[in-house]
C-alpha cells in the first residue's frame, strides 16, 4: 500500500478543497442560521460544481461519472465534508451507488438525471420502528398481477423534499431459516407524485442544519413490476451489494470536519496569550492537541487501508467498520476538544467550531450506530474461531 498521492489524487484534493472554500465556506452561516438551503442557491452552486467536474464524481465513467478508485474518491468526499453538510451533499451531489443495480431502462429513467442534476435521488429503509433492525420493518407491499401494491411508513429519510424519486425498501413476505422465519425484503422505485405515495415534513434536528428529513407515507401505493430494483426479495442483496462503502463515505466526510476542527485549535493554541505566553505551549493544551492529531492520523489510516482493499476486493465488513466507528469517534472527541482549547468564543456562531461539534452527534448513529459497529466487528473476530 502506498501512502503518499499519485499526482492525479493530489489534484483532486487541491480542486476540490478550492472549491469548497471559495463556494460553500460563504454561504454556511446563513444556512447555519437560517436551517435553509434555498433551491436557487443549489442551482448556483450546482451549476459551478458541474462545470468543475464536482458533481456525481462518485459514479464510473461510462455514466458521466469521474470513475475514482476508492481512495481517490474518499479523498474527494474528505475536502467535501469540511463544509456544511447540507451545501456539500445537495449542491454537490453523489447519486447514491444502489442506482447503478439497476436495469437499462432504471438507470435512463433513474440514474441519468440524478447525474445531469436534474433531480436527486433518496433512500428509504428506516422506520419508526426498525432503525438497526431492518428485518423488522412493517412496511410492506403485497404483488396484484403485474403490480405491487405498498403500505407503510418510513421516517429519517434524507433530502426527500427534493428528491424526484424514493428507492423504497418494503417486506414482501416471509422465509423459514434455521434461526426462524425470516422477511423478505424488495427494493422499488417510487416516483413522486405517485398516487398513496405522501411526503411529509419531518423533524427538526441539532444535527446539520439545512439538510432536511422526511416522513414517507405509502396508502395502497401501486407500482409495476418494472419498478423493482434489482430481484424481487433480494432487497438485501441488493443493498449489500451496493452500499458497503458508504459507511467509508461517512468516515471520511468526518475526517474533513475533524482536520478543520484542529486546524481551528492549533492556530488558535499559537495566537492566544494567557500569562505572558501563547497558550499551546502549556501542558494541558499541548496534550490535547497532540491526542487530537494522533487519533486523527490513526481514523485516517484506518480508512485508507479500507479504500485500498475495497479496491483490491479484499475488503471486510469489520474494515468499514472500524474506519467508521474511528473516524466518528475522534470526530467527537476533537470538535469537543477543540471548543474546550476555544473556550467560551468555541461555542459562538462565528467559528465553525459549534456546528461541528452539533453535526458530530449524527455520524454515530446514521448508516449505522457504534453499537453495531462493534458488533459486527466482534463477531468477524469470532467467526475465524468457530465463535
Amino acid at each position: 500500500m502506498d501512502f503518499g498521492l499519485n499526482e492525479e489524487q493530489q489534484m483532486i484534493v487541491e480542486t476540490t478543497r478550492a472549491f469548497v472554500e471559495n463556494e460553500l465556506y460563504p454561504h454556511e452561516a446563513e444556512v447555519e442560521r437560517s436551517g435553509v438551503l434555498p433551491l436557487e442557491l443549489i442551482r448556483e452552486i450546482q451549476a459551478k460544481a458541474i462545470a468543475a467536474g464536482l458533481y456525481a464524481a462518485n459514479m464510473p465513467a461510462e455514466v458521466g461519472g469521474a470513475g475514482l478508485d476508492t481512495l481517490s474518491w474518499l479523498l474527494y468526499e474528505k475536502e467535501l465534508g469540511r463544509a456544511n453538510y447540507a451545501l456539500h451533499w445537495t449542491c454537490v451531489a453523489r447519486p447514491s451507488n444502489i442506482l447503478l443495480a439497476g436495469n437499462d431502462e432504471q438507470r435512463e429513467k433513474y440514474l441519468m438525471p440524478c447525474i445531469r442534476g436534474e433531480t436527486w435521488d433518496c433512500l428509504a429503509m428506516t422506520e419508526p420502528g426498525a432503525g438497526s433492525d431492518l428485518r423488522g420493518m412493517k412496511a410492506s407491499a403485497r404483488e396484484d398481477g403485474d403490480d405491487w401494491i405498498l403500505n407503510g411508513t418510513k421516517h429519517f429519510i434524507s433530502h426527500a423534499d427534493l428528491a424526484g424519486f424514493a428507492i423504497v425498501f418494503m417486506a414482501t413476505g416471509e422465509e423459514d431459516t434455521p434461526r426462524g422465519p425470516k422477511k423478505r425484503i424488495t427494493a422499488f422505485f417510487v416516483d413522486k407524485g405517485t398516487p398513496g405515495f405522501t411526503v411529509r415534513e419531518g423533524y427538526r434536528n441539532v444535527s446539520h442544519r439545512g439538510y432536511t428529513n422526511a416522513v414517507l407515507e405509502f396508502d395502497d401505493c401501486r407500482v409495476n413490476k418494472r419498478q423493482v430494483l434489482g430481484e424481487a426479495h433480494k432487497g438485501f442483496e441488493v443493498a449489500n451489494s451496493w452500499l458497503g462503502a458508504t459507511r467509508l463515505q461517512v468516515a471520511s466526510t468526518c475526517l474533513g470536519r475533524a482536520e478543520r476542527a484542529l486546524s481551528h485549535a492549533i492556530s488558535y493554541s499559537a495566537e492566544r496569550k494567557q500569562f505572558g505566553q501563547q497558550i499551546g505551549k502549556f501542558q494541558g493544551i499541548s496534550f490535547k492537541l497532540a491526542d487530537m492529531a494522533m487519533e486523527l492520523k490513526a481514523a485516517e489510516l484506518l480508512t485508507r487501508e479500507a479504500a485500498w482493499k475495497y479496491d483490491q476486493g479484499t475488503v471486510s465488513e469489520a474494515d468499514m467498520s472500524m474506519a467508521k466507528l474511528k473516524a466518528t469517534e475522534v470526530l467527537a472527541m476533537i470538535a469537543d476538544e477543540a471548543i474546550q482549547i476555544h473556550g467560551g468564543m468555541g461555542l459562538m456562531d462565528e467559528l465553525p467550531l459549534e456546528r461541528i461539534w452539533r453535526d458530530a452527534r449524527v455520524e454515530r448513529i446514521w448508516e449505522g450506530t457504534s453499537e453495531i459497529q462493534r458488533h459486527i466487528i466482534s463477531r468477524e473476530l469470532l467467526r475465524a474461531v468457530g465463535g
